[in-house]
């Protein structure tokens, strides 16, 4: 995923300026303050139950839809309805159909007992999805490739004999933007996954965990211009917290995707950002992907941010390899494994 940004400083990036409430004194008669009575008490009691209600979600919506619809989506075959897709024009209500649930929705994956009802879960929440599945683990893809692979072929526009293919090789870049021209900055960024964990719908906290920390020993090994420091979201600081919203690196709770597809449970758990001391260098570490590895800077230069990304990619790929012998996941079909299937083709 590349962006090369014409906007001026500070476009849309504004926070949030909430009106001012302006409060009118004025007298009423007693038969119109006990209307204004009642209708407080009412609006009360509504409040307290919608404040119940949210705080019920607050408590279980990290584990999303799926957890509040256990009966429909916990792993066992006997008994197990098919379920109402609420994104009747998504891609998922067209490639589930009711045979593919039968024969599907049973199987529980092997790196993080994923299910079917779990990658679906967005659709049947929400009534908006275009494509509306994510894959909890590469088992995913090969144990739901009756819905995964006419999903990602439709998707993409792609044969079923397509392949993915990856080239990161800086020397065959010829040209670049002309330096006159308005540009205020390049960002290239890609998704990487390792094998032996789950995807960020289905990872298991203790496989969140246990990336985190290989991840945050394979940073300690960069040198040069990669060599920076991992700031985990878990207890940080505020003088850290508001240093990274300044420079709009921190990806923040809150995303109702994310949630129904569990992609927040134990948030902010196991999470956390990698930056170069030039910051044009980061890592997000287990948000919406395990990692995402991002290169970019002032400027129009794309082949330099290009050349960036590429050894900071392989800087990540070789550090985690010397320390646990785990290599990105790979397929020579898809590519490089993310959770969401509309990546390109599905991964970058």
């Amino acid at each position: 995923e590349a962006v090369v940004s014409t906007q001026s400083t500070g476009d849309s990036l504004n926070p949030l300026i909430l009106p001012r409430y302006t409060y009118y004194n004025f007298k009423m008669s007693s038969f119109s303050r006990t209307v204004v009575v009642m209708l407080l008490k009412s609006c009360f009691v509504v409040a307290s139950s919608m404040w119940r209600y949210a705080a019920a979600a607050c408590a279980t919506g990290a584990a999303g839809y799926v957890a509040a619809n256990s009966n429909l989506f916990s792993g066992a075959a006997e008994g197990k309805p098919f379920p109402e897709i609420k994104s009747t024009h998504s891609l998922v209500a067209k490639h589930v159909t009711k045979e593919k649930w039968d024969k599907l929705s049973g199987i529980q994956t092997a790196t993080s007992g994923f299910t079917l009802g779990q990658a679906i879960s967005c659709a049947v929440e929400f009534d908006n999805q275009h494509c509306g599945i994510y894959a909890g683990d590469y088992d995913s893809y090969q144990d739901f490739a009756d819905v995964f692979d006419p999903i990602i072929q439709e998707y993409h526009g792609i044969t079923a004999e397509a392949k993915h293919t990856s080239d990161m090789d800086v020397s065959k870049i010829q040209g670049n933007v002309h330096p006159d021209a308005p540009v205020k900055s390049v960002r290239i960024r890609v998704g990487r996954s390792f094998n032996g964990f789950g995807l960020s719908p289905g990872i298991t906290r203790q496989q969140r965990l246990d990336l985190e920390k290989l991840l945050i020993s394979a940073f300690s090994n960069f040198e040069g211009d990669l060599k920076g420091n991992y700031y985990p979201l878990l207890g940080m600081e505020e003088s850290v917290r508001k240093q990274l919203v300044d420079d709009h690196f921190l990806f923040v709770s809150g995303d109702p995707n994310l949630i129904s597809a569990g992609m927040e449970r134990d948030w902010p758990e196991g999470r956390g950002i990698f930056h170069n001391e030039a910051k044009t260098f980061l890592v997000w570490v287990n948000e919406e992907d395990q990692t995402r590895i991002i290169s970019m800077q002032k400027g129009g230069d794309v082949k330099a941010v290009f050349e960036r990304l590429a050894r900071a990619i392989k800087a990540v790929q070789d550090s985690v390899k010397e320390k646990s012998g785990k290599d990105f996941l790979f397929d020579e079909k898809y590519g490089y494994i993310h959770s969401c299937p509309t990546r390109d083709h599905p991964t970058t």
